[in-house]
């Protein structure tokens, strides 16, 4: 096992295959989560006409550009009930507390009631590297929040496995800034490192792990965001080979 005692994975394109819920929605006749946000903003205003759902439509894409840019500039995610303020401000519009609260439930659940698929072979190599290390979750939230992350893990039969779970909209910083990789190295009582993360972008997860002081593996089995130009200590292209690459990095200094 070398100096590697962790290993942390990213979430969305690293364990689930993001969007891939989307398909599903379509076949059970359901609108794309986007529009779907949209349409039960609406209905919770009780707005129905087309003027009213062109403004609504509005003030959640300049919501969700604020986000974005927060989320890159100051590794910050805000959580859906101050995107929601945010929202209604802007719309100068007002629900009471119980319509709110209603209201961000149903959006945080959406990939709940529609999950994503898995990442081929993921499950598989969680189990087999279960029992060498000890294994966590470094994840950037955006629509979907710690709680329901956590619940889908359980659902997927994979919860069991990790004896760590960092959310961003939980420790108030997101990748890459240090904080989450040092907050999985702590709750799994090791130093970063003897820690590897595994995840699929360079900025967030390869680069920010570097900084944090951990190895980190680029995975490319869902999608390929630039392993060749990479400075990650490895790439992952199958999930059957990650237990070797850990091997390997393992036995580097």
């Amino acid at each position: 096992m070398g100096g590697i005692q962790a290993v942390t994975f990213d979430l969305w394109d690293t364990i689930y295959r993001d969007d891939s819920d989307e398909p599903v929605r379509k076949r059970m006749g359901l609108p794309p989560k986007a529009r779907h946000r949209r349409q039960l903003l609406c209905e919770a205003l009780g707005w129905t006409n087309e003027q009213e759902l062109l403004r609504a439509d509005a003030a959640m894409s300049t919501a969700d550009e604020a986000f974005k840019k927060v989320w890159r500039e100051q590794c910050v995610t805000w959580k859906v009930a101050e995107r929601l303020d945010l929202v209604l401000r802007g719309l100068g519009a007002e629900l009471d507390e119980h319509a709110r609260a209603a209201l961000v439930e149903r959006i945080e659940r959406m990939e709940l009631d529609v999950p994503p698929e898995l990442a081929p072979g993921v499950k598989r190599a969680i189990e087999t590297l279960s029992g060498r290390y000890q294994l966590g979750v470094i994840s950037d939230t955006v629509y979907t929040p710690g709680w329901a992350l956590r619940e889908l893990l359980e659902r997927s039969g994979l919860a069991r496995y990790f004896s760590a779970m960092v959310f961003s909209d939980e420790i108030g910083r997101s990748k890459p800034a240090r904080e989450p990789f040092e907050e999985a190295a702590m709750r799994l009582g090791v130093r970063t490192g003897q820690m590897v993360h595994i995840g699929d972008r360079e900025s967030n997860d390869i680069e920010g792990a570097h900084a944090a002081g951990a190895k980190a593996v680029l995975v490319t089995v869902v999608k390929d965001r630039g392993s060749n130009d990479t400075s990650a200590d490895a790439v992952c292209s199958d999930y059957a080979e990650l237990d070797a690459i850990l091997e390997r990095l393992g036995s580097q200094p």
